[in-house]
């Protein structure tokens, strides 16, 4: 799986609309409304790099309301919640 951080600038008018409406598109996971230079923070779990694409540049960006993206690459995990779920992939109930 890989995930990508995308920081987003939207119409401020707007930011509610926006945010739920790329949190509706496949490969999203959540949207976070933030404090200080950006306005939105989406997080985009896919299988491929080219499925990363068509999340960001071909439909997030196209939202009504998107004024700007950054599109961050994550290539290493390490938050409790990550490694409790790996560890647990083997856990019986």
């Amino acid at each position: 799986m890989i995930t990508a951080i995308v920081f987003i600038q939207a119409d401020v008018a707007r930011i509610p609309e926006v945010a739920t409406e790329i949190a509706a598109l496949d490969g999203v996971s959540e949207v976070y409304s933030v404090t200080g230079e950006i306005d939105l923070v989406a997080m985009v779990r896919v299988r491929t790099h080219d499925a990363i694409a068509e999340v960001v540049a071909d439909r997030l960006n196209k939202v009504d309301g998107v004024l700007n993206t950054e599109t961050h690459i994550a290539f290493r995990a390490y938050s409790k919640h990550d490694l409790e779920a790996a560890f647990a992939l083997g856990a019986e109930d």
